[in-house]
Order: structure tokens, then sequence, then C-alpha cells
């Protein structure tokens, strides 16, 4: 069982797809989610942390509405940095250990070469900036954290790339998907498992390994080439779709109100070697959420 050193684990976040990857493989931690706690009010949390008093968060509530935020970034850094510190001060004070999670999109996307958490820093967008004020927050704290930076996260059930592409394939014959950003698409269940694994194994070490680190599957993709994966994917499992057409479009000719990075890659490296990782194949994390989906429609 994950987190059996700990008694009274804590999962932030309950209607995630990461969070709700977390609950399943930690049964015994209490589970919040904005209709129960209101992370955003400051006084809210730190009501609910000092009645519940956990020995460890995992935080995966985050503020991920990318274009929204530009218009809302107030609420986004309620949220994505201010709720973060007041976990890590809660850390500070009780000893207990804290699990963050923060996103390619606090760099630029320039280059090709896969990002080092130790790489300058430059979002282009309120969304990132407001993630890298959240891991500048739990960062300068005391408290012991892990923080993961990951890319492109996704399940086979919540609201994310693979199951638009999949409802938009049911029912359109031509799909336009951007063929310029690349990425590593991360399946949520992956990386509950393996940030799991990382504290288990941290809480063994003389001194816990307390820092930033890059943790996505395997193996790097444009959005393009992964949505035409995943719809031979769904076909090979038996999901029928009315899909003819995928045509590959460049992000200039795809406007949206926040700018996007073309390169997210991510070098998971230091992960690997400090913390022993193993994340597998983005390909095998697209079969396990295909599978999620189409068992979810039965």
């Amino acid at each position: 069982m994950f987190l059996s050193a700990f008694k009274k684990p804590l999962v932030v976040g309950a209607h995630g797809q990461l969070a709700r990857a977390f609950a399943l493989l930690v049964p015994q931690a209490e589970v919040i989610g904005s209709d129960s706690v209101n992370i955003a009010d400051g006084a809210a949390l730190s009501a609910f942390l000092t009645r519940y008093q956990p020995d460890v968060i995992l935080n995966a509530a985050a503020y991920t509405a990318v274009d929204a935020a530009e218009d809302d970034m107030t609420r986004a850094i309620a949220i994505n940095s201010a709720a973060p510190l007041m976990m890590a001060e809660y850390g500070e004070k009780t000893g207990a250990k804290l699990v963050h999670f923060s996103t390619d999109y606090v760099f630029d996307g320039s280059g090709t070469r896969p990002w080092q958490e130790d790489d300058h820093t430059s979002p282009l967008n309120a969304y990132g900036v407001s993630k890298l004020s959240g891991e500048y927050a739990v960062l300068t704290s005391a408290a012991d954290v892990l923080l993961f930076r990951t890319s492109w996260v996704f399940d086979g059930v919540g609201k994310n790339f693979l199951t638009t592409i999949l409802r938009h394939a049911e029912t359109k014959e031509t799909l336009n998907v951007v063929n310029d950003q690349i990425g590593a698409p991360t399946y949520a269940p992956h990386l509950a498992r393996e940030a799991l694994r990382a504290l288990d194994g941290a809480m063994q070490e003389e001194i816990f390994p307390s820092g930033m680190y890059h943790l996505c599957n395997e193996g790097f993709v444009s959005w393009y080439d992964f949505a035409v994966a995943l719809i031979n994917e769904a076909r090979a499992q038996g999901a029928t779709l009315a899909v003819k057409e995928v045509r590959p479009i460049s992000s200039a000719d795809y406007i949206t109100k926040a700018t996007r990075p073309k390169n997210s890659r991510l070098d998971s490296s230091k992960a690997k070697t400090l913390l022993k990782t193993q994340m597998p194949a983005w390909e095998q994390g697209m079969k396990e959420a295909i599978s999620e989906w189409m068992n979810a429609r039965r």
C-alpha cells in the first residue's frame, strides 16, 4: 500500500483527473474538492488543515483553464500560488510532507531541447505565471516538498485533449489539430503512481530530497500526431468514429486567447536518477486511457 508511513494523507483537488488517480491508489486518504473546501479562500483552507492535521498533502488541485486565466488572474494566483504556499507553511510548522505539481508552461517554448529543471523560466501566459509563482512559493519554504513539473496530463474520463478529440471524432468527419507544439502526453494514473513511489522512496532517505523534478510519460509527440494515434487506437479497441481526416495546422492558424509554448518537452532524467521513477511510454498511457474511455461508455 502506498504511503503506509503516513497516518493522515490528504488529497486536494477531488474533481481533477490526477486527484482521482491518487484517490484510487491511496484509498486511506481524505480527499477534498471545491465542494467541501474552497482552497482559493485562505481562511477556509487554513481552518481545514488545522482541523484535519494531515501528515502528507498531495496537492492535485490547480486552476487549469489556460485561456480563462488571462482574465481571471486573481483566482489563478489564489489556487496555483497562494494555496500551495499555505500548504507549504503548514508543512513547515508541522513536518507534514507536500507533493505539488507544476507545468511545462513555465517555459517560453523556444528551441527543441527538452527543458531541464534549472533552465530559465519565462511563461507566455497568465496560467504559466501563476504556476511559476506557486513553484517559488513552495520551493522557498522550509517544508519537505517534492515538486513535479509535468505536461499534457490526460485520462479516459476527465476533460482533456484525449476525451475532446474522441468526442469530436464521433460526430465530425474532419478535425484540425495543431502540429507545431511538441510535448509528452502524460497519463494521470501513471503520474500519480510514480509520484507516490518517489515519495515512499524519499521517506527512506536520511535527508529528504526536497526539490524540483520533471515527471512525464516517455517520448515526445505533436498534438496532431497524438490525435491521429488516439483515433487509430480507439478504432483498434472497437470504437465507431465518424472522422475521416485529421488535418495538421500551425499554431498561427488556431487562435487562442493565451499563447501556448511550442516546445513542451521536459527532461525527466533527474527524477529517474535521484527518485528512481519509471514512467512508461506515452503510447501505453494512451492505450490504458482509451480502454478507460471505452468502459465508461458501456
